[in-house]
């Protein structure tokens, strides 16, 4: 692993740093969990997009700068010291595009890449199921092919921002009785206007309605929004998991800079004598630190032609844990006010600790829950037997 940059990557991180200190808004935007929060992250992604930021790393003819790995982890770590706003187009840049790079037709590349790097679609994951979460091989939402493309029926929940998108992407069962769990699933995106979908918020811990279930009843999906082949799904959807769980979700940048403002609070407000609370806030630098580590040996390796495969699960756990761990010391440090949310005026620096850690709290679950990735731990890296849940 080589931490020396090039002269074009000092070049390419100078000019993110000039462009996010003219252009990142002040102040904050409102949280793109609301209506009004949303709208104004759309936005954002437009001012992005209008300069090339809103997907650095896709070839240029869709929006991008065409960024190596390095490049897309420099730009990440200069839009988190810059206290940049929350991506809002996540889903669709960071999970659905690198399934249509790798699956997707040269038609669909074009359709639908531009419209998402400018933030004219934003994008919702529907993987998850109210019986089919982690365990994604077990979902019961159909597809059945129809003449021009397919009717979809089922149930979706746990759907990020579904609550305001504008379109989907997910699996379904397209094969009534495959040999295995994960065969005979079908990779396919659809409109959440479309004719037989409801969009139903789901109650949030915050309050906030961004997150939602759908409700699919005879839904037609014509044959140009399926990724990849009919039945083969699981393929799709497994190469798009890899990047989010290993390095796409969650890039090091941002527990990087949250790790920064938890120093500068313990600084601001710590008392030098509680050494204990003093050690968590080294050691969320500490974990911050390695998490950057182990990312730039990740991209190293897959620069070298490598893949995430397993692996991508110990760097899930990891950040997971860390994420919860540095917002549970900075609601310690606080104490009582660190925990009142960002409509309350005495909030310290806007709620935005208290709304950190209430995010946070999901880490271990989505994207795969903390005790799947371990089970892929120990049976694919360290070769102990599978689990009695197999």
């Amino acid at each position: 692993m080589d931490l020396d940059l090039s002269e074009a990557e000092r070049r390419f991180r100078a000019e993110a740093r000039a462009w996010l200190a003219a252009h990142v808004p002040r102040p904050a935007l409102p949280s793109l969990e609301t209506a009004e929060g949303f709208a104004a992250h759309r936005r954002w992604e437009r001012t992005l997009a209008a300069d090339r930021w809103s997907a650095v790393s896709w070839p240029e003819e869709y929006g991008g700068r065409a960024a190596s790995l390095v490049e897309w982890l420099l730009f990440e770590e200069e839009y988190h010291a810059a206290d940049a706003p929350g991506r809002v187009s996540q889903n669709g840049v960071a999970l659905l595009a690198p399934a249509l790079f790798a699956h997707g037709t040269p038609e669909q590349c074009a359709r639908l890449l531009p419209a998402t790097a400018r933030g004219d679609l934003i994008w919702s994951q529907a993987w998850s199921e109210p019986e089919a979460g982690s365990d994604l091989a077990s979902l019961r939402a159909t597809a059945r092919p129809v003449p021009g493309g397919w009717r979809l029926d089922g149930r979706k929940s746990w759907s990020s921002r579904a609550a305001f998108a504008d379109r989907a992407f997910g699996l379904f069962r397209s094969e009534r009785h495959p040999d295995r769990p994960h065969h005979g699933l079908t990779y396919l995106m659809f409109p959440l206007d479309a004719e037989g979908v409801t969009v139903r918020p789901i109650g949030r811990l915050d309050g906030k309605p961004a997150f939602a279930e759908l409700l699919l009843d005879d839904v037609f999906v014509p044959d140009h929004d399926v990724v990849g082949e009919p039945g083969r799904g699981w393929r799709v959807a497994m190469d798009t998991a890899g990047d989010e769980r290993g390095l796409t979700l969650r890039s090091p940048g941002r527990f990087g800079a949250a790790a920064s403002r938890l120093a500068r609070l313990w600084r601001e407000r710590g008392d030098p004598s509680d050494t204990a609370l003093r050690d968590r806030v080294a050691d969320a630098l500490i974990g911050a630190e390695a998490y950057r580590t182990h990312t730039w040996a990740t991209v190293s390796r897959l620069a070298e032609g490598g893949s995430p495969g397993a692996e991508a699960s110990l760097s899930k756990v990891f950040w997971s844990e860390l994420d919860l761990a540095l917002h549970e010391t900075a609601l310690d440090l606080l104490g009582p006010l660190g925990e009142l949310a960002d409509s309350a005026p005495e909030a310290p620096d806007g709620g935005r600790w208290a709304d950190g850690h209430t995010f946070a709290l999901a880490g271990p679950i989505y994207a795969g829950t903390n005790e799947i990735q371990r089970d892929i731990i120990a049976e694919r890296l360290l070769g102990l037997p599978r689990g009695r849940r197999r």
